[in-house]
């Protein structure tokens, strides 16, 4: 009876021995407060660090920790935590994973619209990820996106701008932007402002495919295409409130936070910022934006994801600089009246289904709402005679507005036959259109070069509708013959549908009424990846790009040349490693892209613009980034791009309205303008251990110099800025979550431009801003 009694209580010991060693939790993004899904758990200490488990979709385990001293938690793109196991206090335990900055492949969904490792996608992608994001504190999104090598943007004040990605600095369509994987705009109505609707302060990452990514995605991913990934709920709760401002009186709120319970989520999130009297006359601004996504898990395998987002933006623009100006500092505008206002609403709702564990298949339904109504600087010009006197002025004000209703569909099945898979989808997009324009009478003083009011005439220069009519199938197919080989085909059909119609009646204007155009085009993309092992490989890539002529520029009255369609072959090769134990990272890509009928924008010698197409193009560069991190606490990036653009086959013909004569000049073998051949930035960052939670971070950003008008007679010399960051954000005491920021960009003070236009009566210059000083506070908290 004894020897059983023992025997009862052993077994009894070892079952709740066993039990208290099973321990629970969540993994989560530190920055988001997101689930994170698929991360793993292993046992620190084993040779071969043997998985113990990993998170199910709301990032959530169960491990048993019986004879384990440490644990490991890790995911791809994520600094990895080790725990003692005996200073685990209770079953319930969260582990917050802070991205990090130095991993060379991440996870990316640009690739395939679905989550993949970096390398497994032949092409050149970059991901600014949260932690980036966090220490930017960026006021605009240029300074965010310029630390991506081969990138560009272009601060035009305001957060305006234009882009430049494997192309000159252009205002044309030749860049995809998207939220969550759906172009915030519908093809034909490209804006080179448009990421002014979008709300920074619900950007937890962005991806940028650097070239072609046409197979996928379709016309104007032709330099790039970024898209930009919202913020979900967070699990539990969390929520952060800042406040900023700098010595040119921008001041900006931000606020946004969410939860989880149970099937649903939900966050809400966006800033208000505002400007006045600041270094450049006539530029006040405000900007309202807001996001909003809910979340509801129907089960594991299925998932309905809501958002909505809002962006308002009221600015003056004060348009650009002669030189005199420029180079004295005088940042004076020369007119107090142009403006542009822009009102964006976009609604989408996808629906997440897991078939088994080899099929997938979402369905997004989509709807944006846009206004852009401006006076715009750049469309005040002077009318002069033969001898170049000046005669009088003039302008115009606009206004474009769009309604989208589309669907995007996509399904995937994998294979066990060489580890295939095949994605296919099909994406329409309904978005009819209006714009109109009217002539302005604009009164100048002459002799102080300023314009001084203007009148409406009623009469208009443009004013159509459109229905605009886009559809589009893909298929991606990807095997993998080796466990280090991978090969990705992919074939897109598109059809995009204009049928125009004049507004004006005929007896006013001796422009077409009706016109119906359609483009067509099959774009293919063929890339191999190799993965040697242990973070090094190689890839390449043919793929095909295509632009459409836009909407403003085919039916737009001042167009006088037809527009044909541009395509753009793209021939990439590139690879990766790490070295001294992964402290060392290094990416490289090589690229000809090489366009036909590429649309150039002409600049005319009454400061107007006009669209032709050249005979082809030539885009030849290297792109490059390389990070080390030789102690935990110090991480130095360096990215840049040399790149050569070239016409190939161009000619402009200029006409002399007063005599009726046409000049043409060939700039066959020319360097293109608004092309620097190098592009650099480089950022040392320091995060002292003794001192948790504080940051140091010193940047350089360098543009080239690059010519300014295609027969390469002007030159910009390029500049070199130097910005400064420092940050605190306290990990402990009674003031956890708290954090302060002093953000000093161009430090030195420097008076440069960030672009600059040539014409036969001289040079302007858009300013930059002179040294800014940015301080700002802000509260976080969360519970999960």
């Amino acid at each position: 009876m004894k020897r059983y009694l023992i025997l009862l209580i052993t077994f009894i010991l070892v079952k709740t021995l066993a039990h208290g060693q099973n321990i629970q939790g969540t993994i989560t993004d530190a920055n988001t407060h997101e689930a994170i899904a698929g991360a793993s758990i292993c046992n620190a200490d084993a040779a071969t660090g043997a998985k113990l488990g990993m998170t199910n979709a709301k990032g959530q385990f169960s491990i048993n920790t019986q004879g384990i001293i440490r644990l490991k938690f890790a995911m791809v793109g994520y600094s990895a935590r080790i725990i003692e196991v005996s200073a685990i206090k209770g079953q319930k335990l969260d582990i917050a994973l802070e991205p990090s900055t130095v991993d060379l492949q991440p996870v990316v969904v640009t690739a395939s619209r679905e989550g993949q490792a970096r390398q497994d996608a032949p092409i050149a992608i970059s991901k600014i990820n949260s932690t980036q994001i966090k220490d930017t504190k960026a006021t605009a999104l240029y300074q965010l996106l310029n630390k991506v090598a081969g990138v560009y943007m272009v601060n035009l004040g305001n957060e305006q701008h234009t882009m430049a990605i494997r192309q000159p600095i252009t205002y044309n369509a030749l860049y995809l932007y998207m939220e969550d994987g759906v172009p915030i705009r519908p093809t034909g109505i490209f804006n080179h402002n448009s990421l002014y609707e979008i709300n920074m302060s619900g950007v937890k990452d962005i991806e940028v495919i650097k070239g072609p990514a046409s197979s996928l995605y379709g016309s104007n991913s032709i330099g790039g295409a970024v898209n930009f990934i919202t913020q979900g709920p967070p699990t539990g709760y969390a929520g952060n409130v800042s406040v900023q401002g700098d010595n040119y009186h921008y001041r900006r709120v931000d606020a946004d936070g969410g939860f989880t319970q149970g099937k649903f989520g939900l966050y809400a999130g966006g800033y208000v910022a505002h400007q006045t009297d600041s270094w450049q006359d006539y530029s006040d601004f405000d900007k309202y934006s807001a996001n909003f996504k809910t979340t509801y898990d129907f089960s594991a395998k299925t998932k309905l994801t809501t958002s909505v987002a809002y962006n308002y933006l009221n600015t003056q623009t004060p348009g650009s600089l002669d030189s005199a100006r420029f180079y004295d500092r005088s940042y004076g505008s020369n007119q107090r009246f142009t403006y542009r206002k822009v009102k964006s609403f976009r609604a989408g709702t996808r629906l997440d289904h897991q078939w088994d564990d080899k099929n997938s298949t979402f369905v997004t339904l989509f709807f944006r709402n846009n206004s852009t109504a401006q006076l715009p600087s750049y469309y005040i010009s002077d009318v002069r005679d033969a001898n170049g006197v000046y005669k009088s002025s003039n302008g115009q004000v606009n206004d474009q507005k769009f309604n989208s209703y589309g669907l995007l569909a996509q399904h995937r099945v994998d294979f066990d036959f060489l580890h295939s898979r095949l994605i296919g989808g099909v994406y329409m997009d309904d978005s009819p259109s209006s714009y109109y324009a009217q002539y302005l009478d604009i009164t100048k003083d002459v002799a102080n070069n300023y314009y001084t009011s203007f009148s409406n005439t009623g009469r208009y220069i443009d004013n159509y509708k459109i229905k605009l009519f886009n559809t589009a199938a893909y298929v991606q197919y990807e095997v993998k013959p080796t466990e280090a080989l991978r090969i990705v085909g992919g074939l897109r059909y598109d059809r995009v549908h204009y049928n125009f119609d004049n507004e004006i009646p005929a007896g006013q204007t001796k422009y077409k009424q009706q016109e119906t155009n359609n483009f067509n085009i099959v774009a293919p993309k063929l890339g191999i990846t190799y993965n040697f092992g242990n973070n090094k490989g190689i890839y390449a890539n043919y793929s095909v790009g295509f632009q459409p002529p836009e909407t403003g520029d085919l039916y737009s009255s001042r167009q006088l040349t037809q527009l044909k369609q541009a395509t753009f072959d793209n021939y990439e090769a590139g690879g990766w490693f790490s070295a001294f134990n992964k402290k060392l990272y290094f990416e490289l890509s090589i690229f000809d892209l090489e366009g036909h009928n590429e649309i150039i924008n002409q600049l005319l010698p009454d400061n107007t613009t006009q669209n032709q197409n050249a005979g082809a193009t030539r885009h030849r560069g290297i792109e490059y980034s390389v990070t080390v991190a030789p102690v935990k606490e110090l991480t130095f990036r360096f990215s840049g791009t040399n790149a050569k653009h070239t016409y190939v086959e161009y000619s402009e013909v200029t006409t002399n309205y007063t005599t009726g004569t046409n000049t043409v000049t060939n700039y066959d073998g020319k360097r293109m303008n608004n092309a620097p051949a190098w592009i650099a930035n480089s950022e040392l960052t320091y995060k002292p251990q003794y001192f948790p939670g504080f940051r140091i971070a010193t940047e350089w950003q360098h543009i080239n110099q690059y010519y300014t008008n295609p027969a390469n007679t002007k030159t910009y010399s390029g500049y070199d800025i130097y910005n400064l960051r420092l940050g605190y954000d306290v990990k402990s005491s009674v003031l956890k979550g708290a954090g302060i920021w002093f953000n000093v960009l161009n430090l030195t003070n420097k008076l440069y431009a960030t672009t600059v236009t040539s014409s036969q009566y001289g040079d302007t210059y858009n300013a930059a801003p002179p040294r800014t000083y940015t301080l700002g506070i802000s509260y976080s908290f969360s519970k999960y």
